[in-house]
């Protein structure tokens, strides 16, 4: 296959992936508001993490994962 026929190709799957976003925008717009919330683009479900450092106790009798158990010697 040459170069030009590998840019052809390309270029068509380009178009259909344009024209299949179209269409799945168009069947969305078409959803009902109330099924998956207001359609808006400004919400924003923001989750501030605090600065500030975890309590140390969280993390009592946990593993360390990918590091085996703490406090023992690996097999």
């Amino acid at each position: 296959m040459s170069l030009q026929d590998e840019l052809t190709a390309v270029r068509r799957c380009l178009d259909d992936l344009v024209r299949t976003v179209g269409r799945l925008e168009q069947s969305l717009a078409q959803l009902p508001e109330d099924r998956y919330g207001p359609r808006s683009a400004d919400r924003v479900d923001l989750v501030t993490i605090p600065d500030t450092p975890y309590d140390s106790t969280l993390w009592t009798d946990s593993d360390d994962e990918g590091l085996g158990v703490r406090d023992h010697r690996a097999p």
